[in-house]
């Protein structure tokens, strides 16, 4: 427990992290194909009798520069070659699955879905060895990550590596899908990279403000649905992201009295400005020479 609590955490960090900037750059579902690559990783890594979490890293990180480039180069097949790299990742994982002898359904099933009880120590050294990474750039290039996902051509006129750029933000990602896994599982680690961003955006204004919260939330819900999965015996990647849909129709709600308040701010400025105007220069004792300036 003490163990995949810390993944918890863990995840609930870099998910939101990675996930504001996929949001940003309307690719919220990269995160689900890269998933389905993932899983490549997982069957090789048991056929291999290696750790599947760095098999599936390593899979992962190719896989997603290639949908990164396929996505910058491939006009009008490139929707084509994703489908057959996310479906083709996906039965690749099951084939090398019941391949490889100690691969079983109860394996890939944890691999799917999460699972806390099979969290181990090497996952957790794995865990947080590439949480670090996801940090490290998610934090030290915050400012270019944000100019390419509002901007790319003005990230590109300020003479910005956009192109490699993407490729970092593509690489975090999959690294991202592969600290996940073991606590929500590779079909449902994409809402964990959404749905806490999206919940934000509904109560916030800025991309800060909006990091903050979401890596807030997504940490909350981390916790609190692995908590709930060890003392309820629930699947614990489930519990997590139905938790996190609460939250964001809990934000959803707050949103629209916040916003009025905010409306009613300004209007409530302006007029106290004016009456202030009104009272403290009044119109006929105002010198000739203001109307000129």
């Amino acid at each position: 427990m003490q163990r995949a609590l810390l993944a918890a955490l863990l995840v609930g960090v870099t998910a939101p992290a990675v996930g504001i900037h996929l949001v940003q750059r309307r690719q919220a579902l990269m995160g689900d194909g890269i998933g389905h690559v993932a899983l490549t990783g997982v069957g090789l890594g048991f056929l291999l009798a290696t750790n599947p979490v760095w098999m599936a890293a390593l899979v992962a990180v190719a896989g997603s520069v290639a949908m990164e480039l396929i996505r910058a180069y491939g006009r009008t097949r490139g929707d084509i070659a994703l489908a057959m790299l996310f479906y083709g990742g996906m039965a690749g994982g099951v084939m090398l699955m019941n391949l490889s002898a100690t691969g079983s359904n109860a394996n890939l099933t944890s691999y799917l879905f999460g699972s806390l009880s099979t969290v181990s120590d090497d996952d957790v050294v794995a865990i947080c060895l590439l949480a670090g990474f996801v940090l490290l750039v998610t934090v030290g290039l915050r400012r270019q990550l944000f100019a390419i996902s509002q901007d790319e051509e003005f990230a590109r006129v300020t003479g910005l590596p956009v192109r490699a750029l993407n490729l970092l933000v593509a690489v975090t990602a999959a690294v991202t899908v592969t600290v996940a896994m073991r606590v929500v599982g590779l079909l449902l680690v994409s809402a964990l990279m959404v749905v806490p961003v999206a919940a934000a955006q509904q109560v916030t204004r800025s991309f800060a403000v909006t990091f903050v919260v979401s890596v807030a939330t997504g940490v909350a819900v981390t916790l609190a649905g692995t908590v709930t999965s060890y003392y309820r015996d629930v699947p614990p990647g489930a519990t997590i992201v139905l938790l996190a849909i609460a939250v964001f129709v809990l934000f959803t709600a707050l949103a629209a009295p916040l916003a009025r308040r905010r409306s009613k701010v300004p209007a409530a400025a302006a007029g106290s400005a004016g009456a202030e105007c009104d009272v403290d220069v009044p119109a006929t004792r105002r010198p000739a020479g203001d109307a000129a300036v």
